[in-house]
């Protein structure tokens, strides 16, 4: 189904990052950032063109390929990992920040992701996200079509253990993200660090 969808010409997500990530990269310490399900690589070019080492996972071939153009557009580079979420394996104390923009997979994919956050953030390390939240299917304006996939401050602090979170809420605000997130949009939005040892 991505491959598909990522096959347009355009970047169905734009090229430009996610609104949430730009204003609160500094949250990010400097170092490697893990961009999960990132697509066309909208994220994680931008991250790298902040300076930061940056490695993009995906299951789509085809998103990969065009985030591997998009680093080359903008002279920079990226690790580009082509794996299915459901058996990544991100490692213990390896990354200084990962990010999760709109990372919406079954439920029980998600859980087990979540539950490795924390062990695969160094001391200091921090997650940041945005997804959107049931109230999202009123809108219609992007994400998945079940509520199984999406999520909640509720479920986030039941999924993610071990991190402080300095940002967690819930809203509606305006996407403009390319040809499929345009509109009003219900997301939660999250950012936790874990505690320095």
């Amino acid at each position: 189904m991505w491959d598909e969808k990522y096959s347009a010409a355009h970047y169905v997500y734009g090229e430009e990052p996610n609104t949430f990530l730009q204003e609160h990269v500094d949250c990010l310490p400097k170092g490697k950032v893990l961009c999960l399900a990132e697509g066309e690589g909208r994220n994680a070019v931008f991250l790298a063109r902040q300076g930061y080492q940056v490695t993009a996972v995906d299951a789509s071939e085809v998103g990969l390929q065009k985030a591997r153009r998009l680093a080359e557009k903008h002279q920079t580079s990226i690790e580009i990992v082509h794996a299915d979420l459901a058996t990544f394996e991100p490692g213990e104390n390896q990354w200084d920040g990962i990010v999760s923009i709109f990372c919406h997979v079954p439920q029980k994919i998600r859980k087990r992701i979540h539950s490795k956050i924390a062990a695969s953030l160094k001391s200091g390390g921090v997650f940041l996200l945005e997804a959107y939240t049931p109230r999202q299917l009123k809108h219609g304006t992007g994400g998945p079509p079940d509520v199984e996939s999406m999520m909640s401050k509720a479920l986030l602090l039941e999924e993610v253990s071990g991190l402080a979170f300095s940002h967690l809420e819930e809203l509606e605000r305006e996407i403009i993200e390319g040809s499929n997130h345009t509109g009003i949009g219900a997301v939660v939005q999250a950012i936790g660090k874990k505690q320095e040892s």
